[in-house]
């Protein structure tokens, strides 16, 4: 090996920074003028599919250059209007003395590609070969990466192409992908290698096409893995990349509920950012540089709204109302729009994250980012109102916080509203009537359960023995309670006569579907079993408990902890009918439907047994017979899922998605009594998630029911079993019978559920 091989070997090898401009200029020194060197293909391997993507006439531009005849060979082949960056001086000078004779036309630049000296959109097609894989080092690669596609995508024409030879590395890809995804249409072809030529890394080009249209398209390939010459990891890696590339442009396409980015808005995901758009609404991310991360949604009055008097302003919403139908539900989001009287809406709901910053903060925070969400060019100058929803607590003490390694931080806190539903203020009339709440800080700040202090709930209904054990045992509480949040009144406590929360009588309400069963049940004096999985503070048991004494009911909890604040705070209390099981809830009803499999198997083998046997029946007819078919079966009428989701990525604040996976909905059916009811809870944003899961439901149940609460972001599905199914025109007759059964003290309530059962539908 000579002189000039040997530093060549060694600056490549110690080349670790190929986004030095003086390691550049040494590199093509030491190679000295007229010695081309070509990275990953030749020019008979590429003229083909190369020239196969060139429109007639282009304005070319090849950045980053270096000493490559590529543009020598475009020029040669036809193609006249090249220009080239390099920001080598060496390589550029090298260059234009090897072509200022024979190619006159040929245009060359020092410039640095990440920061491009041409107007907007002067060019039909940028070819890149190399350069960027040049620019994606381990540390800098991103940034610059990002830069010089900004770049790119800017001083192209509409139409026009981004030609990219690369060795297809992932995070090559990833950055390709993700800046070309909206607006653009992709395709990736492989370069054909010499026959004769030993295994190496294979070169792709990668062609994008500049769209008006900002329609998502999947990328598509002229190969695949049988056709690529290479095999390993590379043709893996690369078939990998673009199969999850496309997954994810279809869920774009397909998802009504998709967060975008603030830089892919910008990237023209939903067209041009700086237009209004009346009507239309998007959700986005907001954050990267900034100190905090928000979600927010994006929304542009119907002209119909105006006059405006603001073209763009904010609106923030605390997290404690960000689960509130208003603010979560695009109809309720509409009527803030509409009160606004901005063009342009941007809906910042804050979390759990946001707890410990100021208003002020937040402020500061937000108003860059917002600034990038304007419509238009403002040249008054004028500000971007900043409007924010007040968190309706008027007054608020933290009674007790515990953190569980099962559901993570845990608070109990006493609140006083500034507003109270109107029923329960003609119950109990008071100016400031207390409540107190169940916070799960993993969901959010989730309000998992909420209660009504009041005298009413010394009044006690479970028993003479329970009610001495709560009070004994419930004195210290309260007085460390009023130690430790100031109570004066140290006589309240939980009044389980009331729900409080608003999907609590939803749930109720949905026992109209099977008054009958439960009526019949009563009268007979027969127990009708429930299953609650998810205990919370105990406060929907409790009610059962107390205005349904024919129920036996057993909960389901899997955090002791959970358990002990529901007792010490909350008054829960177990009996002969009410239980509590620390168990797996899953776990949990597949024993219950596993048990009542049993039973049914058993009842048959004995009645067959009692069929074979010869001898004569007694003087009252076949006992065996009789005890068989008196048996009782373990399966249970209702079966109730009330828990929150410690996985946000499942789309679902409730329940986990366990807990709707067709299989488990099957353990469910098989666990519960011919005129059986399923329950469950279900909180999601997303109403592609929420008819995934109603989907599923009817693959299992016979009837499927809805109750949506316009107030709330819950919505309650009910699942029967029986193929004789209640009828919508049977409602009002079954929620008399229902409110008969309800054993309450005040008419108030029981009229509340009983309007409640009018938002029942079926779904079809």
């Amino acid at each position: 090996m000579g002189k000039k091989e040997e530093q060549l070997a060694e600056l490549l090898g110690t080349l670790g920074d190929f986004t030095s401009k003086e390691n550049w200029d040494k590199f093509f020194t030491i190679r000295g003028t007229d010695d081309a060197f070509e990275w990953y293909a030749e020019w008979s391997e590429l003229r083909n599919p190369l020239l196969s993507h060139l429109p007639p006439q282009p304005q070319i531009l090849v950045p980053g250059c270096g000493s490559s005849r590529l543009s020598e060979h475009l020029y040669d082949a036809g193609f006249n209007s090249i220009t080239n960056i390099d920001f080598s001086k060496v390589a550029i000078s090298d260059c234009l003395r090897r072509n200022v004779r024979h190619r006159p036309d040929m245009r060359w630049r020092v410039m640095d590609m990440t920061a491009m000296q041409f107007e907007d959109e002067a060019f039909d097609v940028v070819v890149d070969k190399g350069g960027l894989d040049a620019l994606m080092e381990p540390e800098l690669g991103p940034k610059l990466g990002t830069q010089y596609l900004s770049e790119v995508r800017r001083v192209l024409k509409s139409g026009g192409k981004f030609i990219c030879l690369t060795l297809a590395e992932s995070h090559v890809l990833a950055l390709i992908f993700s800046k070309f995804r909206f607006g653009w249409k992709m395709g990736i072809h492989a370069i054909p290698q010499k026959p004769s030529s030993k295994p190496s890394l294979q070169a792709f080009m990668v062609v994008a096409e500049k769209q008006v249209s900002s329609v998502l398209q999947e990328i598509t390939s002229s190969f695949n893995d049988s056709s690529l010459a290479l095999k390993g990891t590379q043709a893996c890696g690369l078939l990998e990349a673009v199969e999850k590339e496309n997954q994810i442009r279809r869920d774009y396409s397909t998802g009504s509920d998709v967060l975008y980015s603030l830089e892919e808005l910008q990237l023209g995901a939903r067209g041009d950012l700086t237009k209004l758009c009346p009507g239309h609404c998007f959700q986005l991310t907001l954050g990267g540089d900034s100190r905090f991360s928000y979600r927010a949604v994006v929304l542009d009055a119907q002209e119909s709204s105006g006059p405006f008097a603001y073209h763009c302003g904010v609106f923030i919403v605390p997290k404690t109302r960000a689960h509130e139908w208003l603010f979560s539900s695009e109809e309720g989001q509409w009527m803030v729009v509409e009160s606004s009287k901005a063009a342009r809406l941007v809906m910042v709901l804050l979390d759990a994250s946001h707890v410990s910053a100021s208003m002020d903060d937040i402020q500061k925070d937000l108003s860059p980012l917002v600034k990038q969400l304007a419509p238009g060019k403002d040249d008054s100058g004028s500000q971007i109102p900043f409007m924010m929803a007040s968190d309706g607590i008027k007054q608020r003490n933290i009674v007790h916080q515990v953190t569980s390694t099962i559901t993570g931080p845990v608070i109990v806190e006493d609140v006083i509203y500034e507003n109270v539903d109107g029923d329960i203020s003609r119950i109990l009339p008071s100016r400031d009537l207390t409540f107190r709440r169940l916070v799960f800080q993993r969901s959010e700040g989730l309000v998992q359960s909420e209660a009504l202090l009041s005298e009413e709930g010394s009044k006690n209904k479970v028993g003479e023995t329970e009610r001495k054990k709560t009070n004994s045992s419930s004195k210290s509480k309260r007085r460390g309670i009023q130690r430790r949040s100031g109570e004066t009144s140290h006589q309240l406590k939980v009044y389980h006569g009331y729900l409080a929360s608003s999907y609590h009588t939803g749930i109720l309400s949905g026992l109209m579907l099977i008054s009958s069963y439960l009526e019949s049940m009563a009268s007979t004096q027969k127990s009708v079993k429930a299953v609650v999985i998810g205990l919370g503070a105990g406060l929907l048991p409790m009610f059962l408990h107390r205005c349904m004494p024919f129920m036996h009911t057993e909960v389901v909890e899997l955090d002791p902890v959970v358990l002990k604040l529901a007792k010490e705070y909350f008054s829960f209390v177990e009996d002969d009918h009410l239980q509590v099981h620390i168990a797996d809830g899953i776990q949990f009803v597949r024993n219950v439907a596993n048990s009542a499999e049993a039973d049914e198997i058993s009842a048959v083998q004995e009645k067959e047994g009692a069929h074979c046997n010869t001898e004569p029946p007694s003087s009252n007819g076949s006992c065996l017979e009789s005890h068989v078919e008196s048996k009782v079966s373990s399966k249970v009428d209702i079966v109730i899922i009330d828990v929150d989701s410690a996985d946000s990525s499942s789309g679902m604040t409730c329940p986990a998605a366990d807990f709707v996976q067709e299989t488990f909905l099957e353990t469910v059916r098989d666990a519960l009594s011919e005129k059986g009811l399923f329950i469950i809870n279900l909180v999601s944003r997303s109403q592609a998630i929420k008819d995934s899961v109603i989907s599923r439901m009817k693959v299992v149940f016979s009837h499927l029911f809805c109750l949506q609460l316009e107030e709330d972001v819950n919505e309650v599905i009910f699942g029967l079993c029986s193929a004789s199914c209640i009828k919508e025109d049977s409602f009002p007759e079954a929620a008399l019978q229902l409110e008969k059964l309800l054993k309450l003290e005040h008419p108030e309530i029981s009229q509340s559920i009983l309007n409640t059962t009018k938002k029942l539908r079926q779904l079809k």
